[in-house]
C-alpha cells in the first residue's frame, strides 16, 4: 500500500505540542504551537524519586505523555480517538487502515528505535510523538516535530519504536483528531488552561509536584555529595538537567513557551496585563537556564568559582519563589477575565 496524505510538516519546540498543533491545522483550525501547549495546560513540575528514568529519579517539567492532547482538544471541542495493542500486526493493520483513508496518525514511540536520529540522541525515552501521514513501500512518512524536514522510517523499526519496552511504554499507543460540529471559541481554552496550570503549580497539596516540587528537589540536591558521594551526585544532577534540556524543549524551555502562549492570549483576550506576565515567565526560564549552565560545568569538572550544589540549589528556590509570585498573578487575571 502506497499513500502519501497532504500534511503540512513544521518544526516545533516539543513534541506533544508541536503534533497537536499540527494535527488542529489539518483540521482546518489555524493554532500555532505555543497556543497548543497552554491550551492543553502542558507546563508541570514534579519530582518524583519513586518512578526511574535510566534507573535515575524523575524530574519533569511538562505535564504527562497525553495530556496536552487530551486538555486541547477538549477544549476545542476535537475528539480523540486513541488505541492501545497488545501485539504489533494489529497496531500496523489499523496505521494502514487509517492512512488508506486519508487520515494522519498520531504516534507515541520510543526515542531509541528510530533510526532517523542521530545515535548521539537516541536513548531509552517512551513518551515521544510524531505524526505519520504516509506510506511508500516498506517505508513510513513521517512528520517528526522536533526534525527541520518529514523523515522516513522502515516498519520493522517502526513496530520497535512503537512497542518498546519500560517506563512509559506506548504499547503500540496511536490517535486520530475528529472536529466538532461547532465552531471552537479559542478564548475559552486560554482561560482553562491558564486556570488549570495555576492552580496545579502553586494550588495542589501534593509536595512532590508545582512550586513545592521545585522547592522539595531544591532541598535535597544540596545534600546529594554528601549523602550519596560526588560521582552518583554528580551522575544525579546530570540526569535533572537532561530531562531539563534535552527532553522535549526542557524546564527553561518550557517556560518560554509559556511565555509566548501568554503573549498570544494577550493579544486575542485584549488583556494587556498577560503579556506582562510573558515577560516575567520569559526571565524564570532564563533562570532555569542559568541553573542548567552551572550544573552542566559542575558535572563535566569545569566548574567555576562560585560554582556549587549549594549555589544551584539557591537558583532552583529562585525559580520558585518567581513562579509562585507569577502563577498568582495569573490565577488573579483569570479570576477577572472569567
Amino acid at each position: 500500500m502506497d499513500c502519501v496524505i497532504d500534511f503540512q510538516h513544521k518544526q516545533s519546540a516539543h513534541c506533544e505540542s508541536g503534533v497537536a498543533a499540527a494535527l488542529v491545522n489539518h483540521q482546518g483550525l489555524s493554532l500555532s504551537e505555543p497556543m497548543a501547549f497552554g491550551m492543553g495546560g502542558g507546563l508541570f513540575f514534579g519530582y518524583f524519586p519513586f518512578i526511574k528514568i535510566n534507573g535515575l529519579p524523575l524530574t519533569t517539567y511538562r505535564c504527562a505523555t497525553g495530556n496536552i492532547l487530551k486538555r486541547l482538544t477538549a477544549n476545542l471541542g476535537f475528539t480523540i480517538k486513541g488505541h492501545t495493542f497488545r501485539k504489533p500486526q494489529p497496531a500496523m493493520e489499523l496505521l494502514d487502515d487509517y492512512l488508506s483513508q486519508g487520515i494522519p496518525v498520531g504516534l507515541q514511540t520510543s526515542v531509541f528505535w528510530l533510526p532517523y536520529f542521530p545515535k548521539a540522541y537516541r536513548f531509552h525515552f517512551n513518551g515521544h510523538n510524531l505524526v505519520v501521514y504516509g506510506k511508500e513501500g516498506n517505508d513510513y512518512l513521517i512528520s517528526d516535530p522536533v526534525f527541520p524536514m518529514p523523515v522516513t522510517c522502515p516498519a520493522e523499526d517502526l513496530i520497535r519504536a512503537r512497542f518498546a519496552p519500560g517506563a512509559l511504554a506506548p504499547k503500540g499507543k496511536m490517535y486520530v483528531l475528529e472536529r466538532g460540529e461547532h465552531e471552537p471559541d479559542p478564548a475559552d481554552g486560554i482561560v482553562d488552561g491558564l486556570r488549570f496550570v495555576s492552580r496545579y503549580m502553586i494550588k495542589k497539596p501534593f509536595f512532590l509536584v508545582g512550586v513545592r516540587g521545585i522547592r522539595f528537589l531544591a532541598s535535597r540536591l544540596v545534600k546529594w555529595p554528601q549523602r550519596l558521594g560526588r560521582e552518583k551526585a554528580d551522575l544525579h544532577l546530570g540526569h535533572v538537567v537532561r530531562m531539563q534540556e534535552e527532553i522535549g524543549t526542557g524546564g527553561g524551555g518550557f517556560r518560554f513557551l509559556f511565555g509566548d502562549f501568554l503573549r498570544e492570549s494577550s493579544d486575542l483576550l485584549q488583556v494587556p496585563e498577560l503579556s506582562a506576565c510573558a515577560a516575567e515567565f520569559t526571565e524564570i526560564g532564563d533562570r532555569w537556564r542559568d541553573f542548567a549552565t552551572m550544573a552542566a560545568r559542575v558535572c563535566k569538572g569545569r566548574a567555576l568559582a562560585g560554582d556549587s550544589y549549594g549555589a544551584m540549589s539557591a537558583i532552583m528556590m529562585d525559580c520558585a519563589d518567581r513562579e509562585e509570585q507569577a502563577f498568582s498573578k495569573l490565577l488573579k487575571l483569570v479570576a477577572e477575565i472569567g
